[in-house]
């Protein structure tokens, strides 16, 4: 079968020929129908080979929608021919996180060696993706599996770090999207879903900025050292009581901070190594400050859910696995507007 792998410090993926996985117990084998091109994948072809945490090969794709092609001994409750969404963020199952459906944060899955597909163990951007359990897999009953893959990460992601800032999220109340990409654009449908809140998105690029309009932002700034004074300007002094960024670059971070107001939640989501520091005189009284990881398996069906209802939907642009090597150019390049997904089986 055709995969995308990365296969040399330093090197663009390239699409490769790999044998066909076949299912062992309790395994599942999928016919990918699609898989998400994220910049969690750019930001690890860009780590130095002696800080890389994986084996190499790697084939990449952490989003991942498919249909069951065959199972292995003792897995019950799938039929070949059903539709389904990977969970990403696997865990050992049976440690008091994983209990929780809350396998994001397992607390045993640095030690066992457990990996989400793509950032680890082998991806899902290929022909096929042996799944290592049936818990794994939820039904897309009725989604489509090319716009709803990114839900699994871009969807997932921002849905986790919205929802736990929603007690602050009351009338009257405002919220600042940094970075209206791949998962900002989701967070603003899902403010403009789940919250009363006025919805102010930032970003560098003109052209996100007016997506962020498009699917529901009500004011736009562009993310330039004033932007802060903006914010400022627009909540009449007070700040925003939900800041989410998911940009995470020291710049984005540091403003991210200084619009935050008192009592704000603050969730640093993207992974571009800025920090917030939190203290008296340093951030507004009581913020609170987190870096949220993906989310459970409960919260996944919970967004499936709210794309079912039509609530949220991710602007994509699709690509053949061919084409993969040219997707992570665009999107390194920033000019995938939304969420660029691969179809390794055309």
């Amino acid at each position: 079968m055709k995969a995308v792998q990365y296969r040399e410090i330093g090197a663009a993926p390239e699409v490769v020929v790999v044998p066909d996985p076949e299912p062992g117990p309790g395994q599942v084998l999928l016919r990918v129908a699609a898989a998400g091109v994220c910049h969690s994948d750019i930001a690890v072809m860009s780590w130095p080979a002696e800080s890389f945490p994986y084996a190499l090969p790697q084939t990449l794709g952490h989003e991942v929608t498919g249909t069951v092609a065959a199972v292995g001994e003792g897995v019950t409750g799938l039929e070949v021919g059903e539709p389904v969404a990977v969970y990403g963020p696997q865990g050992c199952g049976r440690c008091a996180k994983c209990a929780e459906g809350k396998e994001n944060y397992c607390l045993r899955a640095a030690e066992l060696g457990i990996f989400p597909p793509g950032l680890g163990a082998p991806g899902g951007m290929a022909e096929f993706l042996l799944v290592n359990d049936a818990r794994f897999l939820l039904p897309l009953d009725g989604l489509d599996p090319v716009t709803s893959v990114p839900l699994t990460d871009a969807g997932l992601t921002p849905y986790h770090a919205v929802k736990r800032a929603l007690p602050k999220l009351r009338p009257g109340s405002t919220a600042v999207v940094i970075g209206a990409g791949g998962l900002g654009h989701v967070a603003i449908q899902l403010l403009r879903a789940l919250t009363p809140s006025r919805v102010i998105a930032l970003d560098v690029s003109e052209e996100k900025l007016a997506l962020a309009r498009a699917v529901g932002a009500h004011e736009t700034v562009l993310s330039d050292q004033r932007a802060a004074d903006r914010v400022r300007e627009l909540t009449g002094g007070l700040g925003a009581e939900g800041v989410f960024d998911f940009v995470g670059a020291q710049p984005t971070v540091t403003t991210a901070g200084a619009v935050a107001a008192v009592e704000a939640d603050v969730a640093i989501v993207g992974i571009a190594g800025g920090a917030l520091p939190v203290g008296i005189n340093t951030t507004a009284f009581d913020v609170a400050v987190t870096a949220p990881y993906w989310g459970s398996r409960g919260e996944l069906g919970e967004v499936l859910a709210l794309a079912r209802s039509g609530a949220v939907e991710v602007r994509v642009e699709t690509y053949g696995i061919d084409e993969a090597p040219l997707a992570y150019e665009r999107l390194h390049a920033g000019k995938v507007n939304g969420r660029a997904v691969i179809l390794p089986n055309g």
